[in-house]
């Protein structure tokens, strides 16, 4: 029998990771129940024991104020969410006929390693990620994996002979020293284009034909997020500093698999070299068919949107480049910080996202003379970037409405005014919609927003009205057979993987910026510095994170695929399109999720004070 149990068990994710060694010593510690129909299991309320069970044959109905809100079938999991949490058991579960379990110990405290057990995030959808073996890892290998040599210059050195010895280096760009101590950076790029065509004499110093300051990446760095940065920034080269903050080498994007790295690389050259709003549009129609080879290559879900997230960038640089010369002669207007918001921002967009903008001018708050001006050439970049294929919200967050378009002086009034009077209309939907900012341009007068909500006092008062507003978005319960049943006993024939999945994680980053005072990075960074400041348990951070990746894996992955079919993407998936497997990781994700809302609410305050 055991040996029966362990061949189930095997064949069941996420326990198929484990080793024939490793799944024999867990099924000897399993015991065998039989389950009559109509017994309960677990009843809610009460407090968590220190087992799972995974239903052997049979069928059990998830129970919740007396509605059937979900199904468990062979292979399905239970019991694990309330003993990871120690919070009381959230549904009843009863078995709707006769039902064999396996009652499980927690694996922690069978398994001497429990890392393939991908349980420890309550189930990840990676073994569902398509993975090319001819494509390397770059979410994990680090950028000192791929890395050359620095060929060094002094900054009076000629042109020629630095360009000899990066030639005899077999290399493509040196680095300069000047007297100061600062550095540059020469490239083939710069030979080609200002000493080949006349431009400098080969006998010039090197530092005529230098750039800087250097665009530099932590040797920390994966080689997928130095890739991201190189995207971002339009560059063929990195340098990578040490701990110390010393070049130790270079990347080169000809060092990268051609497949995954040219394409986006491609596309941004294309737009800087945009003239018109015509060569524009045509640059950003290799969108769609490098999004679709990129997954084709099994590039991580998050890098993609990372990468997406650097070409909308570039595009609306691009337009505001191209918008800003047609201002009226002598009224240039005032110097102006465009920002991106939401998922964009956090630099984790799905194809089919809109893109949300907003405005701050230099000004107090009564300056209000150029807001017609400033929106008029709003409204003409954001014309122009739905002629590109990239949407502006639908439902209002962009640059032309008043309510996203402001000078500086009137956001810090509705800042101070959002955090002493939460309970005013939109103060915090506004807030939230700030937290998620990024500016494109005038940084520094863009990053003047979040400095307003990181600068001021964020009252109990406060933190506890977003934190109400942070847990109104619920994950629904399961399924029952093709309807999803939300949180309020509704069935739906559809499920909204975006509002179900990825916004109570996202809206759970927030809070922690909100505390932490930290606006940086995606939800994912949040997540991690959330446990770190003891807002939330390792446990709860890596929970939130394996779910957050899984469905945004499996909504960018379906998204591509409709692109591919020539379809529109959506974000609505009917509870029959999913396989068994996508079901059981969605619903574990859904409960894992409605855990950590529960946790959070219950021990905020004393975490806190902590």
């Amino acid at each position: 029998m055991v040996k029966e149990y362990a061949d189930f068990l095997g064949s069941q994710p996420p326990y198929d990771a484990l080793t024939a060694d490793e799944l024999l010593a867990l099924v000897s510690r399993a015991e065998v129940e039989y389950v009559p129909a109509g017994k309960t299991l677990d009843v809610a309320g009460t407090a968590p024991g220190e087992h799972r069970w995974v239903v052997r044959t049979g069928a059990l109905d998830v129970i919740d104020q007396g509605r059937v809100v979900d199904h468990l079938g062979p292979g399905d999991t239970f019991g694990y969410i309330a003993g990871r949490s120690r919070l009381p058991v959230a549904l009843t579960v009863r078995a709707a006929e006769d039902t064999l379990c396996l009652r499980l110990p927690d694996p922690r405290t069978v398994l001497r390693d429990t890392s393939r057990l991908q349980f420890t995030h309550f189930g990840t959808f990676r073994s569902l990620q398509r993975t090319a073996a001819d494509v390397p890892d770059r979410a994990s290998r680090p950028v000192t994996d791929l890395m050359r040599p620095i060929v060094w210059s002094s900054s009076d050195e000629p042109i020629s002979a630095v360009a000899r010895r990066i030639g005899d280096a077999a290399h493509s760009c040196a680095l300069v020293r000047y007297p100061d101590r600062t550095m540059g950076i020469v490239t083939d790029r710069d030979f080609r284009e200002r000493v080949a065509t006349g431009l400098l004499p080969p006998s010039a110093p090197v530092s005529r034909l230098a750039s800087s300051p250097l665009l530099t990446v932590s040797e920390a760095f994966s080689q997928a997020a130095a890739f991201a940065r190189m995207v971002d920034r339009g560059v063929h080269h990195l340098v990578v500093v040490g701990r110390d903050g010393q070049p130790v080498g270079v990347l080169r994007v000809v060092d990268f698999a051609s497949s995954d790295i040219r394409s986006p690389l491609l596309i941004r050259s294309a737009i800087d070299d945009a003239a018109d709003l015509a060569s524009l549009t045509e640059a950003c129609q290799l969108l769609q068919p490098t999004l679709i080879e990129l997954a084709g290559n099994g590039l991580p879900s998050l890098q993609i949107g990372n990468l997406l997230a650097a070409i909308i960038d570039a595009t609306l640089r691009k337009l505001i480049t191209l918008h800003t010369p047609g201002a009226p002669p002598g009224a240039p207007g005032p110097r102006t910080s465009w920002l991106v918001l939401g998922s964009v921002a956090r630099r984790e967009p799905l194809p089919g996202s809109d893109v949300d903008t907003a405005l701050v001018w230099a000004g107090t708050a009564a300056d209000n003379a150029p807001g017609p001006l400033v929106r008029r050439r709003a409204a003409e970049v954001l014309d122009g970037l739905e002629r590109c294929g990239l949407r502006p919200c639908p439902d209002g967050a962009n640059a032309v409405n008043p309510l996203f378009s402001r000078p500086q002086g009137a956001w810090a009034e509705a800042a101070a005014q959002w955090l002493t009077e939460p309970d005013t209309p939109d103060a915090l939907l506004l807030s939230s919609i700030v937290i998620d900012s990024r500016p494109l341009t005038e940084v520094a007068l863009g990053r003047t927003l979040t400095d307003m909500m990181r600068g001021s006092t964020r009252s109990a008062l406060y933190l506890h009205a977003f934190l109400l507003e942070t847990l109104a978005v619920k994950p629904p319960t399961g399924f029952v057979r093709d309807f999803v049943v939300e949180r309020n006993g509704e069935h739906r024939g559809k499920l909204n993987l975006k509002r179900g999945g990825l916004l109570p994680i996202a809206a759970i980053g927030r809070f922690v910026t909100v505390v932490t005072g930290d606006s940086r990075g995606s939800t994912t960074d949040r997540l991690r510095r959330g446990a770190e400041a003891g807002v939330l348990t390792q446990d709860e951070s890596d929970t939130l994170i394996g779910a957050f990746e899984e469905v945004y894996d499996l909504l960018l992955r379906r998204e591509i695929t409709a692109i591919a079919a020539g379809a529109q993407p959506s974000w609505f998936i009917a509870p029959r399109e999913l396989d068994t497997l996508s079901r059981r990781y969605l619903r574990e994700s859904f409960r894992a999720i409605a855990a950590v809302q529960d946790s959070v609410e219950a021990n905020w305050l004393s975490r806190l004070r902590d």
